[in-house]
């Protein structure tokens, strides 16, 4: 059965619907406790590509299951109503479509990175290391 939506109308249409930041948006926002960057890419990406300093890891096929307070999986940040969030996946098609599904959810604090990680590394914004990100985050869990 042929598909009736491509990709590209699915990502356009969320893209026509979702707050989209330019990464000096991020960059200035950046230091906001309030601010939470989400990185939805999957674990072969984080590895080979390292991620945003002080990114939360959350795979785009677990997003849905971490958000919601009724699902066994639910990540407790998910909850903080006072923080915005923004995604952003390797060039920003899976963030425009999450950011969406998020809304969809009922999110209005989310945002995705216009251009991914594609375009944080094009712009020479900071990128740390998949063992370095765990290290940092082990030390700010360990006070």
């Amino acid at each position: 059965m042929p598909i009736t939506k491509g990709f590209r109308v699915l990502v356009d249409e969320a893209m026509a619907q979702v707050t989209t930041l330019t990464v000096e948006q991020v960059r200035e926002k950046q230091a906001d406790p309030n601010v939470q960057i989400v990185d939805i890419r999957d674990p072969r990406e984080l590895e080979r590509d390292g991620t945003v300093p002080g990114a939360l890891l959350a795979p785009r096929g677990m997003l849905e299951f971490w958000v919601d307070p009724e699902s066994p999986y639910f990540k407790p940040v998910f909850g903080d109503e006072s923080k915005k969030f923004v995604l952003f996946c390797g060039a920003g098609w899976r963030s425009a479509l999450a950011t969406k599904t998020l809304m969809d959810m009922g999110m209005t604090n989310v945002a995705h990175i216009d251009g991914g990680f594609a375009a944080w590394k094009k712009s020479g914004s900071p990128i740390v290391s998949l063992e370095q990100h765990k290290a940092e985050s082990a030390a700010r869990k360990a006070h």
